[in-house]
């Protein structure tokens, strides 16, 4: 496991002395929810390294296979309000990048959204919320996880 740790830290961008850690809530397909941080998540893998959220070494790493997935929340804190009811509609004020998308999950979830990646072939795809005011900043979805994917 160090081997992996010390090869992608090498590869990723760094501010001052820290590692750039990206913020992650993911949802498995089985319901279960995990809380941490990854450096080297990419969609066109079928892995990646998930530590806790105060990452201090490589023996905190876990492997997470995408196939297990519903999705992977990249979120601002961990905590989000409880109280916010996050709104399913665009701004008609604001230019929207990317398509409009509304995403049903087998579980019921809905996700409503933008997105520029979507492909029915491929294993997921980003959608950025369409409230910006979300604790989501955006979501991979697992695609085999979905019931409906359709532009709005």
């Amino acid at each position: 496991m160090r081997c992996c740790y010390d090869r992608y830290v090498h590869s990723i961008d760094h501010c001052g002395d820290s590692m750039i850690l990206s913020k992650i809530v993911v949802r498995y397909a089985d319901k279960r929810l995990q809380k941490g941080v990854t450096i080297n998540f990419s969609p066109d893998r079928e892995t990646f390294h998930l530590g806790p959220p105060q990452l201090a070494n490589a023996d905190q790493l876990k492997i997470v296979r995408i196939a297990d997935l519903k999705a992977i929340f990249f979120v601002k804190d961990f905590d989000g309000n409880p109280y916010f009811e996050e709104t399913r509609s665009f701004d008609p004020g604001k230019a929207v990048f990317g398509r409009k998308v509304k995403v049903v999950f087998q579980d019921g979830e809905l996700l409503v959204g933008s997105t520029t990646s979507y492909r029915r072939d491929r294993p997921g795809f980003f959608v950025i919320p369409a409230d910006p005011d979300s604790n989501i900043e955006r979501c991979f979805v697992v695609v085999r996880a979905t019931k409906e994917v359709a532009f709005i």
